[in-house]
């Protein structure tokens, strides 16, 4: 059994909560059981896993899976694990994986629905938006380069593990793959408060991708200026704006209804 915050595994994981040490070492850190099950089940490699003796009696058939999937599997102290998650009450299992996610969908690939976000910097808000498009059944998610890190821990956690099962990349030039879905016929979408049309007045059974922006600044002129059609979404007269997650829930279920509706 792992004891001691020495330990140099124990030190390795305990850096991966920090974004310039995910970087460095290319892993990332999954806290607790459904972030590892889902993991699992669409055979992410699993670099190292530390689990807790109590976790082990009451997981023991996942326990079972895991040793049979990954090389490393380290007992560890209660102590030892409370270090190594960034959660208040850590449920006994950590994992660390390779950072592997691909830099760009291939162009000729078509697609139906789609969502951009750029300049993203709320963890919360973007594994919020993760778990809604997944739900939504959107085919692809691009976020810009300089948005929060894809596979922060708090991204991972608010995912609710659909993180794992939604196709995803991280862009270096947002606008230029934004131009490709154009030229290949998708519609591109953008909300600005005066836009003269609401969101569900659009035909979204089109292929569609969809834009959303900084929690603060919304959308860069740039990125506005490369959109087909601006939409609004109504709000009361009290009520400056809607947190960007909510917003691009709004418009990804609009469009399931849409394309729902046009099926029957």
């Amino acid at each position: 059994m792992l004891t001691s915050l020495q330990n140099p595994l124990v030190k390795q994981i305990r850096k991966l909560q920090k974004t310039k040490e995910r970087h460095r070492q290319k892993l990332f850190l999954l806290e607790g059981t459904h972030l590892i099950e889902e993991a699992l089940s669409m055979q992410w490699p699993l670099t190292a896993i530390c689990y807790t003796d109590a976790w082990k009696q009451r997981y023991e058939e996942l326990w079972q899976r895991l040793s049979e999937s990954s090389s490393r599997l380290e007992l560890v102290s209660e102590e030892v694990v409370a270090t190594l998650t960034t959660t208040i009450h850590p449920d006994g299992v950590v994992a660390i994986a390779p950072r592997q996610r691909s830099h760009s969908f291939p162009s000729s690939e078509p697609f139906h629905l789609g969502l951009a976000l750029e300049t993203v910097q709320d963890p919360g808000n973007l594994g919020t938006m993760i778990r809604t498009s997944a739900a939504a059944g959107i085919d692809r998610l691009w976020l810009s380069h300089n948005s929060v890190d894809l596979d922060h821990p708090k991204v991972l956690r608010a995912s609710a593990g659909q993180w794992f099962r939604l196709p995803m990349t991280v862009s270096s030039n947002l606008a230029n793959e934004i131009q490709t879905s154009k030229q290949s016929g998708v519609q591109v979408v953008a909300t600005l408060p005066q836009a003269p049309l609401t969101y569900w007045d659009i035909d979204l059974t089109r292929p569609t991708l969809v834009l959303a922006g900084n929690e603060g600044a919304g959308l860069s002129p740039d990125l506005v200026d490369l959109a087909d059609v601006h939409v609004n979404i109504p709000l009361a007269p009290s009520v400056e704006s809607l947190n960007v997650a909510i917003a691009v829930s709004l418009i990804l279920y609009e469009a399931n209804r849409q394309r729902r509706t046009h099926l029957i």
